[in-house]
């Protein structure tokens, strides 16, 4: 079964289903895999239990968030999106509800970055220099222009675009890629600052 694209996800309850860092690492990781898992194959692929995986399953798939089939094998579940897809959220900035969740849901990825980023340094063997550096966290901060911000966009798109590649042979090493792009208000000057 062919599965369409998707409309974003807009629905604030939606939304604040990923506001889980264990939600959000499933929904990667069945992106990832591309195509329909066992709950013990989702287990493997993110170092966890299965029996702790259950609960957050059902939740994500009564949200609509995944695709549970149930098979003669058992149960299996899959990205709601299409290969090579990703699951979007539409924002809508401002004081209401969906900005709220987008907002718990940021925190949420800052959470896993920082989790990968922690294992991964306490691994030798991963690589921190050179063209197949694997382990890099950064903050970058300056001035940009419209054409810049365009260009900024099109390398993000391109990294994500990059990522939805299925898994086969030369596609071996499973990668996780955070970033938060926001714009920023000068701060006002502290009192007594001079200025």
């Amino acid at each position: 079964m062919a599965r369409s694209k998707r409309a974003p996800v807009e629905a604030a309850a939606q939304i604040e289903l990923l506001a889980s860092p264990t939600r959000i690492e499933i929904v990667d990781t069945l992106e990832a895999l591309g195509g329909p898992v066992s709950v013990a194959e989702l287990a493997a692929q993110l170092g966890r239990p299965a029996d702790g995986l259950y609960y957050h399953l059902r939740q994500l798939a009564a949200g609509g968030l995944i695709e549970e089939e149930v098979t003669a094998e058992g149960r299996r579940y899959r990205s709601r999106t299409r290969a090579g897809d990703r699951l979007r959220l539409r924002y809508r900035p401002g004081a209401n509800a969906n900005a709220q969740a987008v907002g718990r849901v940021a925190a949420s990825v800052l959470r896993v970055a920082g989790r990968d980023f922690a294992r991964a340094i306490a691994d030798r063997d991963s690589v921190v220099d050179g063209p197949l550096r694997e382990l890099w966290a950064a903050r970058g901060k300056g001035w940009v222009g419209p054409d810049e911000l365009a260009e900024i966009n099109r390398l993000l798109t391109r990294l994500m675009d990059l990522l939805q590649q299925p898994r086969d042979a030369r596609r071996d090493r499973l990668v996780s890629l955070s970033w938060v792009l926001a714009p920023l208000e000068p701060q006002p000057a502290r009192r007594g600052a001079d200025e």
